[in-house]
């Protein structure tokens, strides 16, 4: 017995160094990196005359101006600054000729683009090769003689939570400032542009740290900071490099992104939507109106479709829909299937080009009292009014009032609102929503309306009690 004591307290301690070792590990070492990468890390500054005025996000865009303390504020708080409009943010280069990349807001409607390298007082003059505010990406080119520092891009799909990340940039004006901290978080929707797929961390990102790189510990470029939400802590926003990186090369092949169009309005699959459909699943992305002569029409696909597939591959929601379909070239000829009455259906056609939607016109005031269906005050929309509202033709159901406290309100329905369709079924009086509600609805315990509202076509799901 006594002769397999010595082995056991022996391995025994061996796991005790072990342990002890783990704990003590020591932590990331960047000052190699900080030496390598750090010189290939721009001071830009936009001169603007005039500050541009418009709506925007609720999550700041990071690149405020150290002197101008009003772009610190959302878009729509901008006014005009006495002392002059000069926005300051980052870039790095990614070639030693002088391209390089940075943010759109930290240039955008700018006069005069000036480039500061590390280490220096010289400014050079930059020209704004191309820009793609979808999302928010810009890239810029300098002349010198010089072979300058430059940065590779990295694989940021390859990332996992929890691994390290370094941020570089010039927050409030102090150049080459490096934080570290973790990714804290894939795919995030802030809600600032169509195709947000965000990487999150906690490296600390601040004011003029817009368009600076995010490196992992390879210092390769995984994601472009662009976004900060002001009353919080660690928590900062990137662009992937995966979606900068096919951005930008088409920035400097063309000066403009060309990507795909379906020629649909979508949006999210909720548990009641899925319900209404017979589908036991969230997934896919719902289309809420086909465009006229577009791929999607032409297809044969319809409203209230789900898409699930896109050339093979699945869709997860809306924003997913949006990215595969942005990110196959205009021309190119795909697949699309999608869930109708109860079953899968797949088709072919070729994509369109995306182009920038246009602002949607004012919803009209509207008059009368109507009745009282589903904690909504309807009537039927006259034929006088149609033109105002924005509809082709005389059709649907005009929303009047919205009784507070119901399902109505809680889906974000309001008055001026004009139901084309219950179930996918025509109504045009309360009598033939009614309808569809007796004979369709209660039975599957939730009724998917199709609304109409300043030229864009959407549904809002309400569960209906047996």
């Amino acid at each position: 017995m006594k002769k397999y004591i010595r082995p056991i307290f022996l391995a025994a301690f061996i796991l005790t160094l072990a342990a002890a070792s783990a704990v003590a590990a020591p932590l990331p070492d960047f000052r190699e990196l900080a030496k390598r990468d750090g010189p290939a890390v721009v001071n830009i500054t936009a001169e603007r005359k005039q500050l541009a005025q418009k709506n925007g996000p609720s999550i700041f865009r990071g690149a405020p101006p150290l002197d101008d303390f009003f772009n610190m504020l959302p878009p729509f708080f901008h006014e005009p600054d006495p002392r002059g409009n000069t926005a300051r943010g980052s870039g790095f280069l990614i070639s030693d000729d002088g391209f390089i990349v940075t943010n759109n807001h930290v240039i955008e409607n700018s006069d005069e683009v000036k480039v500061t390298l590390p280490d220096t007082t010289a400014q050079y003059t930059a020209e704004v090769i191309g820009t793609d505010p979808e999302t928010d990406l810009a890239l810029l080119k300098i002349e010198t003689d010089k072979r300058l520092p430059y940065l590779t891009f990295g694989d940021s799909d390859a990332l996992e939570v929890g691994e390290w990340v370094i941020a570089i940039g010039n927050p409030f004006g102090l150049e080459r400032s490096m934080t570290a901290g973790i990714l804290s978080a894939k795919g995030r929707d802030i809600q600032s542009g169509p195709f947000d797929s965000f990487l999150q961390t906690d490296a600390s990102i601040n004011p003029g740290n817009s368009g600076g790189p995010l490196l992992n510990q390879a210092g390769e470029v995984v994601g472009i900071n662009t976004a900060i939400i002001p009353a919080g802590q660690g928590i900062g926003f990137a662009i992937p490099s995966n979606m900068a990186k096919t951005v930008i090369e088409q920035l400097k092949t063309d000066k403009k992104v060309h990507r795909g169009w379906l020629g649909v309005q979508i949006q999210p699959v909720d548990e009641a939507t899925a319900k209404a459909l017979g589908r036991s699943e969230t997934t896919g992305a719902l289309i809420g109106e086909v465009f006229p002569d577009e791929p999607a029409a032409k297809a044969g696909i319809r409203a209230g479709d789900i898409i699930i597939r896109i050339g093979g591959k699945n869709i997860k929601d809306s924003s997913d829909l949006l990215r595969t379909v942005a990110q196959i070239a205009p021309g190119e000829k795909t697949t699309v299937t999608v869930w109708r009455d109860g079953k899968e259906k797949t088709v072919s056609l070729v994509l369109g080009e995306r182009a920038s939607a246009s602002a949607a016109a004012d919803t009209p005031s509207v008059q009368g009292n109507g009745k009282m269906v589903l904690g909504l005050r309807l009537r039927s929309v006259k034929p006088e009014e149609a033109k105002t509202l924005g509809l082709s033709k005389t059709e649907g159901l005009l929303v009047t009032g919205v009784e507070r406290g119901k399902p109505a309100a809680e889906a974000g329905i309001v008055s001026g609102d004009v139901i084309l369709s219950a179930n996918l079924v025509p109504v045009n009086s309360t009598a033939d929503l009614q309808k569809v509600i007796k004979e369709d609805a209660e039975k599957k315990g939730a009724v998917m309306l199709r609304i109409f509202r300043r030229g864009q076509v959407f549904f809002r799901t309400l569960t209906i009690s047996k």
